[in-house]
């Protein structure tokens, strides 16, 4: 049975930052990709960021040079250190693993970035 626990989200100003954690259970967590996604209202589902087993990244434009993911696998956890948050960054924020058989979502955190 696997499990994601995300915590981190808040309400931030512009400007300002956040770091979002996941944390696994259940699962080889070091063989699979780990992504984070956002959704505001109205919009689809998009990938933010993801990463592979051996380190590799792998940003949406819109994050580039601003947000940065990572993991700590004997944590089980992965990261998304947010910097220079925009108002357009505000959305309900998901971590993914991805499974050769299936997909696992977390149950998502908000992030509101308002003055």
């Amino acid at each position: 049975q696997v499990q994601l626990v995300e915590s981190g989200g808040d309400l931030v100003q512009p400007g300002g930052s956040l770091r979002l954690s996941c944390v696994v259970s259940g699962s080889i967590f070091s063989l699979y990709r780990m992504g984070w996604y956002r959704q505001s209202p109205g919009k689809q589902r998009e990938l933010v960021a993801d990463i592979t087993g051996d380190g590799s990244t792998n940003y949406a434009d819109s994050v580039k040079g601003r947000f940065t993911i990572s993991r700590d696998n004997a944590k089980n956890t992965v990261y998304l250190q947010m910097n220079n948050l925009k108002s357009e960054d505000t959305a309900v924020y998901y971590c993914q693993i991805r499974k050769p058989s299936s997909t696992y979502w977390g149950q998502g955190t908000q992030v509101t970035v308002s003055s």
